[in-house]
């Protein structure tokens, strides 16, 4: 069964408030501890209250049960994460990553949470933010940063930067807003028709929660059953216009129609897990047009590390030492994985004519920009 989820943060944008709408949890650090917390087994802690709202469907548990293990390996993967995106902005602002670079940063309890939520055999497409995600899904920070760097160690060889990066489980970073639902949707189907117990999360951006392909995608969806999750990731603004700018209807979770939603605080990662947990049991298987001060806001009030970094310490899972011990290690190992990029060679010229076909489908020969310009296989 198809489902949509939302996962709202404020970089998951402002709700569209009806008159006495309640309005979405959108903290990084109000969830409450239940049990008391142990080394070796679960325990159980609550969301809080409007942590989640739900359109034709109950929404999530509160109480989720957790680990240390679990909570500490989430937070060394935010940490992870960050570091990557804020070596890849200092790459792009020495100007040696070019086009386009579109960072995630302080929106990793969404990629981390979800990862944690999905089985390793579940897809998953999305749109240009889509860093972290390949690294969780298989790849590595040498491949991204190389990538990024178009050298010959990237993911893509080279030859796709920012938007196209690949995994046997990752399917982009899409550059064409929108494109990559209908090709979730189609991999949700291919997922059907094979008979495997797996779903796709299919992610897209509030800028491109408008496009047709979007709905024409949700009524395949619905109308075949297929295990596709659509998530909205809503950080207030496409293309530096907001929300209210551009949707009539700002709580995306409820444009679906027949398919059932829920919206998530998106900056809890506690909150992001669970949702995905959720939604994937239903389904059966960059600063600019900000300003100033709400960028400061977010960074000290609702930052999704620091969210968990609180929880971590206040439930004594580890110690403030052992938390800065995370960074330095998450520091030394992107720092690494930049210097490893830099040596990667850029692609030989002969490269340029190699993965435009599938192997093994190749024509004979090939023109290039002029007639003489001949490349045979």
């Amino acid at each position: 069964m198809a489902s949509l989820a939302r996962l709202r943060s404020p970089l998951f944008r402002r709700i569209f408030r009806q008159p006495l709408a309640r309005a979405l949890q959108t903290s990084a650090d109000t969830t409450q501890l239940q049990d008391k917390p142990s080394d070796a087994k679960p325990f159980t802690v609550k969301l809080h209250d409007e942590t989640f709202h739900g359109y034709k469907t109950d929404t999530p548990s509160l109480e989720v049960e957790v680990s240390k293990s679990m909570l500490i390996e989430m937070y060394k993967k935010m940490t992870l994460m960050r570091r990557m995106e804020m070596a890849a902005d200092a790459l792009y602002k020495a100007k040696l990553i070019r086009g386009f670079c579109h960072l995630a940063i302080g929106q990793e309890a969404v990629s981390v949470g979800m990862h944690n939520a999905m089985s390793w055999d579940d897809l998953l497409i999305t749109s240009y933010r889509c860093h972290p995600f390949a690294v969780l899904r298989g790849g590595t920070i040498r491949g991204v940063i190389s990538e990024l760097l178009g050298r010959q160690d990237g993911m893509s060889n080279g030859k796709g930067g920012s938007m196209h990066i690949f995994t046997p489980r990752f399917f982009g970073g899409n550059g064409i807003v929108g494109a990559q639902v209908p090709l979730g949707a189609g991999l949700a189907l291919a997922q059907k028709y094979n008979e495997k117990k797996n779903a796709t999360f299919t992610m897209y951006g509030d800028g491109a929660a408008n496009q047709g392909q979007v709905f024409e995608s949700f009524n395949m969806a619905k109308l075949w059953n297929l295990p596709c999750i659509f998530v909205c990731e809503n950080n207030k603004y496409g293309m530096g216009t907001s929300a209210e700018r551009s949707s009539m209807n700002t709580q995306y979770f409820t444009r679906g129609d027949a398919i059932p939603g829920i919206q998530a605080n998106g900056m809890d990662i506690i909150a992001c897990y669970q949702a995905a947990k959720f939604a994937r049991d239903m389904s059966d298987p960059g600063t600019t047009y900000r300003t100033r001060d709400e960028v400061q806001r977010m960074r000290s009030t609702q930052d999704p590390i620091r969210g968990l970094q609180r929880y971590i310490e206040d439930w004594g899972l580890a110690s403030e030492d052992e938390l800065k011990q995370f960074d330095k290690d998450a520091r030394a190992e992107v720092e690494e994985a930049v210097e490893e990029a830099k040596k990667s060679p850029f692609p030989d010229l002969h490269d340029f004519w190699s993965d435009i076909y599938y192997k093994g489908t190749e024509p004979a020969f090939m023109r290039g920009r002029e007639r003489e310009e001949v490349h045979h296989y």
